[in-house]
């Protein structure tokens, strides 16, 4: 998977986005970064790894020793020990995002079969189309209202804990300032994207990349659209819907991204 943008975001400095497809059997990040004609050194994102976050260096040898990994998910456990009252905070705005996602994926479950249930009815042609149809803008009218309640839950939290003016949040973005001087890229690597997208949103990393040249795929690249959409046909505890998990950085707009398809998707399974 690759898409080039000329804007990540009207918000930021003009610059490329390249979305590309799973790094570990197949790597293209060197090509890219190459054809980009990338200089100076990569900084690297593999947060999504977790407490696997420093062993890149698999990424690290790919990019011939040119990385800079700002390891924002170890950055996050010390500011959480750093600001105990921040911390508690934190934990309680992720408390009610995981309360919304369980009230929302109820909801869709319920959505979800009232339109297959519809779509499998022996109802007339005509009639059975409109109220798929209807069934269908439901679901995206459930879509829509989810995204913005965890929207507003940011918000408000933002407003009342103003996290970027934090002085350790503020210290630790100093430090990702200065490791971003001589890097002329970014690259975003997979994992568990709703650590991944928290840890970036966490530091305002999407402010600081700037004109430099972005790279991410798998779950990088979902952490860096506008939407993040968990999807799997076929997960191993049994039959899954897609289902939204929450806004993206917004870096590249328009595009919904769906990792490995052909290993999450039924790709066979079209309208009849």
């Amino acid at each position: 998977m690759r898409s080039r943008l000329a804007r990540m975001s009207d918000s930021i400095p003009s610059s490329t986005a390249v979305l590309l497809g799973a790094q570990r059997f197949e790597p293209t990040l060197s090509a890219a970064v190459k054809e980009a004609g990338v200089k100076g050194n990569i900084a690297i994102v593999t947060a999504g790894w977790q407490e696997r976050e420093e062993e890149d260096e698999e990424l690290s040898r790919d990019l011939s020793g040119r990385t800079v990994n700002l390891n924002l998910y170890k950055r996050g456990e010390q500011l959480f020990r750093e600001d105990r009252e921040f911390a508690r905070a934190h934990k309680e705005r992720q408390n009610v995002l995981r309360s919304l996602q369980d009230v929302y994926r109820l909801r869709l479950d319920h959505a979800l079969e009232a339109e297959r249930e519809v779509r499998e009815s022996k109802q007339p042609e005509g009639i059975r189309d409109e109220v798929e149809q209807a069934c269908i803008d439901a679901i995206r009218d459930l879509d829509a209202w989810h995204l913005y309640q965890c929207a507003k839950v940011r918000a408000e939290f933002n407003e009342k804990w103003k996290p970027l003016h934090r002085p350790a949040i503020a210290r630790h973005r100093g430090d990702l300032i200065e490791a971003l001087s001589d890097c002329g890229a970014v690259a975003i690597a997979g994992g568990h994207v709703a650590v991944l997208v928290n840890r970036l949103l966490l530091f305002g990393l999407e402010t600081l990349i700037g004109a430099r040249t972005l790279f991410a795929w798998s779950a990088g690249a979902m952490a860096v659209s506008q939407r993040v959409v968990l999807f799997h046909d076929d997960p191993p505890q049994g039959r899954g819907a897609s289902e939204v998990l929450d806004a993206g950085l917004g870096l590249v707009p328009n595009l919904v991204v769906f990792p490995e398809p052909e290993r999450r998707l039924k790709l066979d399974d079209l309208p009849s």
